[in-house]
C-alpha cells in the first residue's frame, strides 16, 4: 500500500463509463482505493517509445526504388519473376511501422 501523505492536487481524467467501471472492479480486485490503484499502476508501467522515422524514410526510399523497377519491369525491359510479392511484402512492412507509430 502507498504510504498516507498529503494529497493537494487534483488530476481530471474522462473515460466511458464502461472503462471507469473496469477500473474500479480492478482497484476492489486489488483492495487498494480508486486513487491508489491508478497511482501504483502508473508507476508500475514503463513506457517505451521508439522513433520509427528515420527508418520509415528509408523504407519510403526503397519504394521508390521499387516502383521504379517495376514500371521498368512492366515495360518489358527486363522480367522479375514474382516481383508483385516483393513490393506488396514492402507494403506490409511499411503498414506495420505506421501502426507501431500510432499512424493510420
Amino acid at each position: 500500500m502507498i504510504t498516507k501523505r498529503k494529497r493537494n492536487v487534483t488530476l481530471s481524467i474522462r473515460l466511458t463509463a464502461e472503462e471507469k467501471k473496469e477500473i474500479a472492479a480492478k482497484a476492489k480486485q486489488a483492495q487498494m482505493s480508486l486513487t491508489d490503484y491508478l497511482i501504483e499502476c502508473s508507476r508500475k508501467t514503463t513506457i517505451k517509445v521508439t522513433d520509427l522515422s528515420s527508418i520509415l524514410a528509408e523504407l519510403k526510399r526503397i519504394g521508390n526504388n521499387l516502383n521504379q523497377i517495376a514500371r521498368k519491369a512492366n515495360s518489358r525491359r527486363f522480367f522479375f519473376a514474382k516481383f508483385d510479392s516483393v513490393i506488396e511484402g514492402q507494403r506490409k512492412i511499411y503498414d506495420a511501422i505506421l501502426s507501431m507509430m500510432g499512424e493510420d
